[in-house]
């Protein structure tokens, strides 16, 4: 379906809009649009070539303050490979495999990890003729190499957990130069298909490689393992599939619009993490490499030696899972993380490629977008929509038709031509707006910002050193060269207030298209061999590019402020460590049923996977949802980090009160919920920022142990506290739910009723139910009261939700501070509250030594649940004060306490005393 739809999709814009100023490829419909692996020479050839054996030459070690050197061999081909080898401080253990004499330097990824990894000192532990253990630190884990074949173990108190070129994939090609007689002899090669070497060719497209063929690739055995996760972003399932009999996983961002479910292409963006988990251990592969990439998955119940090693004895065969990497270019650079729970390997990913970003508050509210609003009118016309209907929302987006003329920085002047005066309109009621901006620069040599990149050297070049020219919305464009820090640093200055006119400290960005999308170009996007700084060809790069948008993007909108205020980016297309820089989405999806159910498991895998402000368009940005879908997308998409509503042009529009009383109830009801539910929200964000915890866990990683869970995709936890199931499936009227834990309760949060965990459920729903969980031994902040954005919300009293569990204890804390500046980065000026209940006292004390922040928020109200009968008396005292009696009733038949009027400040100590 898709591979022909983007043709048919820029078609139709074409005949409608009349302003692309181009037309599609001839004959393009009815094509395969994107590759399959078939169709990758560097794939077929690993592959189907031969199966290689090095040989690790023991005598070569050489121990460094960094870890330890190898020399690698491959007798057939003579080829000498150096292997590095760090165990770094925080458990994990990188690899890195690179030539020992390249005639040029290959490509290694810059800015992706926050900085060199803190190491630690290799010694050895015992050496036999084949083999040589080393070690480190307490010695809990080492790493075993063997002589021949080449393999690489690495230890946990003696057993193997990971073993890298287990099968023997390791696959290097060294690089070359270019063979005089090119033209004639590998022209014929290429005709008979059986190198593609120096030249490959893709439907009407010629790739020529300036290196040759630069591949490379090796395999891990996970030992144990039967789950593994990860590798976003494709619509898929949690749990990734055994690709033995299909297409292996790629990673490689393209836009692909609508974009089949269920299938393997690489999609916008990439994050080349690997997750395993099993009920005693996760463990990590991080394999860094932004050139095309593929990766095979076996699960096996096979003997993890491979029959290699002869088994001393006969055991019962383990489980196992073997990954194989193939990339097209770079160097080997992998690290393998060892947990050994999972938020220990969160934080070890965290760690290498940096923590969320602490998001503006603003953010995490309802946002309101459209491909697109009219004009200014429109504009305000929807925004009293809201506020008309009393629906919450906080920022209104704007699309390409907001430009003049598809040139990003500018207005159409008769459509915004008072965009600063809109923005303020907006202002006025703490509102911000979004506007796109993507990386094609349309070529005008009237237009001076074009002047400015085409004279300062910041477009990417073709394989003949001219200025890249591809198709995009605006017709011919240029690409911004990302790559290069003096372009980043020249685009960030485009965010200026006085160079980027009509723009206010009230207007944030999108970054669209940023694959990059090239309409004309293969696989609709750059050629490979286009040139970027430094004389590296896009190939090396090519899923950096919207990785590097977004820095650029991110830095501009901080620069602006003098650095002292948050900015939020939303892009496209990332990669790993993109969660430092801002917010992302699944992107084009489309207005059915199961769009909206195979969000779930794809916003949990980018979790997984560090992204974790993520969300899906709700509704679906292409087809018209019908009134049931849009109300259950809303549910879910309010109990999801980032959430929007989009929808393309050629959609009905679907502003919430366009369906009838009945929907625009329901659909306020879910933005409303959310809004009450930002305290928590933001206090997970604070956890992902500082921990590398996400805000949305599947099941497993709270119950690590509850193996009906591992494969769970249809629920899943906000933070440690709720459990959420949205309802997926159209008329549904009844919802299975998993309660894991069979030492668990849970109280449904509408009604308070308390269930036994440890089963399924079978819950009845209407169209106004989302079943959502608070687990026992938990405590759930969220805001009383209404309001009309997250300002209004942030001023109001907060409840304090308590979850008793069997012990009749419960813990959790609150995450205060302005919500929009880095004070609470640079002057500490935030505040961390921790809420305990033990033996009928609720304390509210400080979680954190480092913090101050004075605000006016009172904990208005505290609701228990789980009280086992009603108390003679409550009790608050607050140091410095005599202890008053608080106001409380008991509702028997859901065993709930609730406290009222209390007004207590939520950073001062106080305690509750239940008698």
């Amino acid at each position: 379906f898709y591979a022909s739809y983007g043709a048919f999709y820029v078609l139709i814009f074409v005949l409608n809009k009349k302003k692309l100023g181009f037309s599609v490829v001839p004959n393009d419909e009815g094509k395969e649009k994107f590759k399959k692996s078939e169709n990758v020479a560097f794939y077929r050839r690993q592959i189907q070539g031969p199966n290689l054996k090095y040989r690790l030459l023991l005598d070569s070690l050489v121990l460094t303050e960094k870890g330890a050197r190898f020399e690698l061999l491959e007798d057939g081909t003579k080829t000498r490979l150096l292997l590095s080898l760090t165990p770094c401080k925080n458990d994990t253990v990188r690899i890195v495999i690179d030539e020992i004499w390249p005639i040029k330097t290959r490509y290694r990824i810059p800015d992706v990890l926050t900085g060199e990894p803190p190491s630690e000192q290799l010694r050895v532990e015992s050496k036999t003729k084949d083999s040589v253990t080393l070690s480190w630190s307490s010695g809990r884990y080492q790493v075993r190499v063997w002589h021949f074949p080449f393999r690489l173990e690495v230890l946990c108190d003696q057993e193997v957990i990971v073993t890298f070129n287990s099968k023997d994939k390791l696959w290097f090609e060294s690089l070359q130069n270019k063979p005089r007689n090119l033209a004639s002899s590998q022209r014929s090669k290429l005709e008979e298909d059986k190198n593609s070497l120096w030249r490959e060719t893709f439907r009407n497209f010629e790739d020529i490689k300036a290196n040759g063929p630069s591949s490379l690739g090796a395999d891990f055995c996970l030992h144990g393992f039967q789950h593994v996760y990860g590798l976003p972003q494709h619509a898929d399932r949690l749990r990734l599939r055994d690709t033995s009999d299909g297409e292996p996983y790629r990673l490689y961002n393209l836009d692909v619009f609508a974009a089949d479910l269920y299938c393997r292409l690489g999609l916008y963006g990439s994050v080349p993490l690997i997750v395993a988990h099993k009920p005693d251990r996760t463990v990590g592969v991080f394999w860094l490499n932004a050139s095309d990439t593929f990766i095979n998955i076996q699960y096996s119940p096979s003997d993890p030696q491979g029959g290699e090693t002869p088994p001393v004895k006969k055991r019962r065969l383990r489980p196992q899972t073997d990954v194989h990497w193939l990339s097209e270019s770079g160097v080997i650079d992998c690290m393998i993380l060892l947990g050994p729970a999972p938020r220990q390997l969160f934080k070890q990913y965290a760690q290498l490629t940096g923590y969320q970003a602490m998001p503006p508050l603003f953010s995490l509210g309802y946002h309101q977008c459209r491909w697109n609003y009219n004009d200014e009118a429109d504009v305000k016309a929807v925004d009293a929509g809201f506020d008309r209907h009393k629906i919450p929302y906080d920022v209104i987006w704007l699309d390409i038709e907001h430009t003049d003329g598809k040139r990003y920085f500018t207005w159409d002047p008769a459509l915004f031509p008072k965009p600063v005066a809109l923005q303020q309109h907006l202002e006025k009621k703490k509102r911000k707006m979004v506007v796109i901006s993507d990386p094609h620069i349309k070529v005008d040599p009237d237009w001076p910002l074009y002047r400015e990149a085409r004279d300062g050297g910041h477009f990417v070049k073709d394989r003949e050193g001219q200025i890249f020219q591809g198709t995009c919305w605006p017709g011919e464009s240029s690409y911004l060269d990302f790559s290069c820090p003096e372009t980043r640093a020249w685009y960030s200055r485009c965010y200026s207030f006085d160079k980027y006119k009509g723009s206010t400290p009230s207007l944030f960005v999108w970054n669209d298209m940023n694959e990059p999308s090239v309409f004309n170009g293969p696989e609709q996007t750059m050629p490979k061999d286009a040139v970027h700084h430094g004389g590296w060809e896009h190939r090396e790069l090519h899923n950096l590019y919207g990785f590097y948008q977004h820095m650029a993007t991110a830095d501009g909108l901080t620069s602006r402020s003098g650095g002292s205020e948050r900015p939020f980016v939303l892009t496209r297309s990332f990669f790993a460590g993109s969660q430092r820089l801002g917010a992302i989405w699944t992107g084009d999806n489309v207005a059915t049923w199961e769009y909206l159910k195979i969000s779930l498991p794809m916003v949990l895998t980018l979790n997984l996977t560090g992204i974790a402000f993520c969300g899906a368009d709700v509704g679906g940005f292409v087809k018209d949802p019908d009134p049931e879908l849009l109300v259950r997308w809303y549910q879910a998409g309010a109990l999801l980090p980032f959430f929007r509503g989009h929808s393309a042009n050629d959609t009905k529009r679907r502003e919430p009160w366009l369906f009838g009383e009945e929907v625009t109830a329901a659909i306020r009801t879910a933005i409303q919920q959310r809004y009450c539910f930002l305290p928590f929200w933001y206090t997970l964000f604070h956890f992902a920022h500082t921990s590398g915890m996400p805000p949305v866990r599947p099941l497993w990683v709270e119950f690590p142990e509850e193996e009906s869970a591992f494969t769970e995709d249809n629920q899943y936890m906000i933070g440690g506290a709720l459990l959420a199931c949205p309802v997926t499936e159209q008329g549904a009227q009844t919802v299975k739910v998993l309660l894991p834990g069979s030492d668990e309760i849970w109280y449904d949060i509408s009604s308070a009723k308390a269930y036994k965990g440890g089963k399924s459920l079978s819950l009845p729903v209407n169209l106004d139910t989302v079943p959502v969980f608070q687990r026992g031994g938990s405590v759930v902040c969220r805001s009383t009261g209404s309001g009309t954005c997250t300002a209004d919300y942030q001023k109001l009293p907060l409840d304090v939700t308590v979850g008793l569990n069997s012990q009749a204890s419960a813990d959790g804390e609150l995450y205060l501070d302005d919500g929009h500046s880095f004070e609470y980065r640079d002057k500490k000026a935030f505040s961390l509250r921790r809420f305990s209940m033990a033996s009928g006292r609720l304390l509210c004390r400080s979680a954190s030594e480092e913090g101050r922040f004075d605000c006016d928020n009172v904990v208005q109200s505290v609701s228990i649940m789980g009280v086992k009968s009603k108390p003679t008396t409550v009790n608050v005292h607050v140091p410095g004060a005599k202890s008053i009696s608080a106001s409380f009733e008991f509702l028997e038949a859901c065993c709930k306490l609730r406290l009222n009027n209390l007004n207590v400040r939520a950073t001062t100590d106080w305690d509750i005393q239940i008698n």
